[in-house]
């Protein structure tokens, strides 16, 4: 999990994208793979930037939930 931080209640990773329609690309696919795990993090958009910041709210902290979906969020931008 590169370049993720790791805050008092949080995982946190910041992207950087060429373009708006690069980074919505980018959010749709983690859009569809929030559904499939069924953990959905919080999504800043700023113009070519995205803001990712996960844990689990019904337990108030990062969990094994999150460290799976921050490992996945990576894999897209392998694809």
């Amino acid at each position: 999990m590169k370049d993720w931080q790791l805050e008092p209640s949080k995982l946190k990773k910041e992207f950087k994208f060429k373009n708006f329609v690069e980074a919505m690309d980018f959010v749709n696919q983690i859009s569809k793979l929030a559904e499939e795990l069924n953990h959905h993090p919080n999504i800043y958009i700023y113009y070519n930037i995205v803001v990712i910041e996960t844990w689990t709210h019904s337990e108030n902290k990062i969990t094994q939930k999150d460290y799976e979906l921050a490992r996945k969020i990576d894999e897209i931008l392998k694809q």
